[in-house]
């Protein structure tokens, strides 16, 4: 069976991945919350994960993992929008939940397994706070209930900071009920006009931690295998999970292994609406970059490390992937991915090293020809792609390389005539010496988005960036 690294926030290096249940693989992954279009940066958490899930489904079968993504519809940022808009809390919740499933389904994301929506969780969320106060961990204060962050303690053990650290470099609500300055909310009171549950504290909703808590000891139980988001939740949130999870369930150990990515940048600079260079993912798909390139443009940054989302870098993707759509445009299902792709990726999700095999894999190809290259070898590079979710047969991941209408095929054909035609015309001109209808074929092909290589080998033509099959239809 393939060893599969993974780097534990929590013990702050690589490890070999164990799960604790072979016939059912556990991940959780914090989600969204449910009140606007989803940024750039909010998509890669998303697509790390789906990679893990494609890892893990490969490496114990499709039936074996469970894959848990919540949906977060009751917060104060939902409360606003919905007085700022003067539409009802269900509506707007309803609709950004339906553009966050599109827009993710876009970049070639597979549904995770449960998308469990925190409203439907206050009664197990109410209990957990029950227990909490039973146990000692947490207390009510006019009207809210807090846990007593003293009472763990490990807190702070995921993000390596002491509690005085905490405080010293983080916002924390002042208010006189709490007995600490560091104890978070679990419960608040709501007032009328806002979402509210009844409750032995009276009406009221639950804090933003508690959720998580309480959706994935719901679905995924006391103990389960990986734990996920951007580093910007490791403190407080992941922190305040860990707390009030292990303290409502001391026979668990919560997640045994947390993934945390690092945050994008766009062009060098930190991604900001004050700077300008704040798009979400329906602004870059609107645009017509396909969801295949953003996709492929994350993955080509491992998700340690910063990325920075560039122009330089979506028109380079976009040209590697018509190639290798090109080259595999006769694949069929049932190939089997490569060892050395598989390799890359259960080194701790390493998918700039998997591209980087890909790319080998296609060029072998590419240098033997197609009439030297098997069937099985094509299906066998699929697959690989398709293990980093790219080359997918989808219409939202595919269409876009040829034109929607246009199949692989018809471009091949028509490239290979526009390619002959084009070194007769070279011959031609070679003899008397007028070069103009090689000229205007070649500023033909390259307003169709085609790169033109001429060479004493003959000429070759690789379909490039803003590639439009359309155009070269009217070379016919």
């Amino acid at each position: 069976m393939t060893e599969i690294r993974l780097h534990n926030t929590r013990t702050r290096r690589k490890e070999v991945f164990t799960p604790i249940d072979p016939e059912n693989v556990r991940i959780y992954l914090c989600g969204p919350t449910v009140y606007d279009r989803a940024h750039l940066g909010n998509a890669r958490n998303v697509i790390m994960f789906d990679v893990l899930f494609r890892l893990l489904r490969h490496v114990y079968g499709p039936d074996h993992v469970t894959y848990v993504r919540n949906f977060t519809d009751v917060d104060d940022k939902i409360n606003a929008r919905a007085a700022q808009s003067g539409r009802s809390i269900a509506e707007i919740t309803a609709e950004t939940t339906g553009w966050y499933l599109d827009d993710m389904a876009a970049l070639g994301t597979l549904e995770p397994t449960e998308m469990p929506r925190a409203t439907q969780y206050i009664p197990e969320m109410i209990a957990m706070i029950e227990d909490l106060i039973a146990k000692g961990h947490a207390y009510a204060a006019e009207g809210h209930v807090l846990f007593a962050v003293e009472s763990y303690e490990n807190y702070g053990q995921l993000s390596g900071r002491s509690v005085d650290d905490m405080i010293a470099g983080a916002r924390v609500e002042v208010a006189p009920y709490k007995r600490n300055p560091m104890d978070f909310v679990l419960w608040k009171p709501s007032s009328e006009d806002l979402p509210g549950w009844d409750s032995p504290w009276g009406r009221g909703r639950p804090g933003w931690h508690i959720e998580c808590s309480a959706m994935s000891h719901a679905l995924l139980g006391a103990s389960f295998d990986i734990h996920g988001g951007g580093n910007d939740l490791m403190f407080p949130h992941h922190e305040n999970e860990i707390a009030q999870s292990r303290c409502a369930h001391p026979e668990g150990e919560f997640a045994r292994v947390w993934l945390h990515n690092e945050m994008l940048q766009v062009e060098g600079k930190k991604m900001s609406k004050s700077l300008g260079n704040f798009f979400t993912v329906r602004d870059l798909l609107d645009e017509g970059v396909p969801g295949e390139v953003i996709r492929f443009v994350f993955l080509s940054t491992h998700y340690g490390k910063p990325m920075d989302w560039t122009s330089k870098k979506r028109d380079e993707a976009e040209a590697v992937l018509r190639k290798w759509r090109s080259l595999a445009n006769s694949a069929k299902a049932g190939g089997t991915p490569a060892n050395t792709v598989v390799a890359a990726i259960a080194d701790d999700l390493n998918t700039p090293k998997a591209i980087a095999e890909l790319h080998k894999l296609a060029n072998d190809i590419e240098r033997r020809q197609r009439a030297e290259v098997s069937r099985q070898e094509i299906d066998d590079f699929a697959a690989s792609a398709k293990l980093l979710g790219l080359l997918e047969d989808s219409a939202k991941m595919g269409n876009w390389v040829f034109g929607g209408a246009v199949d692989a095929l018809a471009v091949d054909l028509m490239l290979e005539e526009a390619a002959q035609r084009l070194s007769q015309s070279r011959a031609k001109a070679m003899e008397t010496k007028d070069f103009s209808e090689v000229d205007a074929l070649k500023q033909a092909l390259i307003a169709a988005g085609v790169e033109v290589r001429m060479s004493k080998e003959g000429v070759e033509l690789v379909p490039g960036p803003r590639f439009d099959a359309a155009k070269l239809e009217g070379l016919q």
